[in-house]
């Protein structure tokens, strides 16, 4: 009786082979952040609390104000006694970001409420080179806005 040769053959290890190096470029692509995607989960955050202390500004009936810090931002006027409250300073995500109100002009901070219809107002957040701009036109939600080429 002949024996069986046991084991893998060349091209069976060369197709695993390909598949986790596939597999490997794959993750790294996906785990990659770049600086465009880093301002763009601020501004999504960013829109996500304004729209939060909004909300709590016209449940509690006191005015709220955002502005920034150089390190960050703050909510001024809510209840700091609230679980979940958004009161007091806040960092950025990455240390590199500034924010400038744009709108109303001239103006250093959001004023978020308490009534249901506030003024339009925009803020631009800055990373380096790169921009965003958040905004409402009063009635609807903050959101990131199209870039105007």
């Amino acid at each position: 009786m002949a024996s069986k040769a046991r084991g893998f053959t060349l091209l069976e290890l060369m197709v695993v082979l390909v598949i986790v190096a596939f597999a490997t470029a794959g993750v790294t692509v996906a785990m990659r952040d770049d600086g465009a995607t880093r301002l763009e989960r601020e501004g999504l955050r960013l829109t996500a609390m304004l729209e939060s202390a909004r909300a709590q500004s016209r449940t509690s009936g006191l005015p709220v104000v955002w502005r920034s810090l150089p390190q960050g931002f703050e909510f001024i006027g809510l209840p700091t006694q609230a679980r979940g409250s958004l009161a007091g300073p806040r960092p950025w995500l990455n240390q590199d970001t500034q924010a400038q109100v744009l709108q109303p002009p001239g103006a250093q901070t959001l004023v978020l409420g308490p009534e249901p219809l506030i003024a339009a107002q925009r803020v631009m957040l800055v990373q380096g080179d790169r921009r965003i701009t958040l905004g409402t036109d009063g009635l609807s939600p903050f959101t990131v806005l199209a870039a105007t080429p």
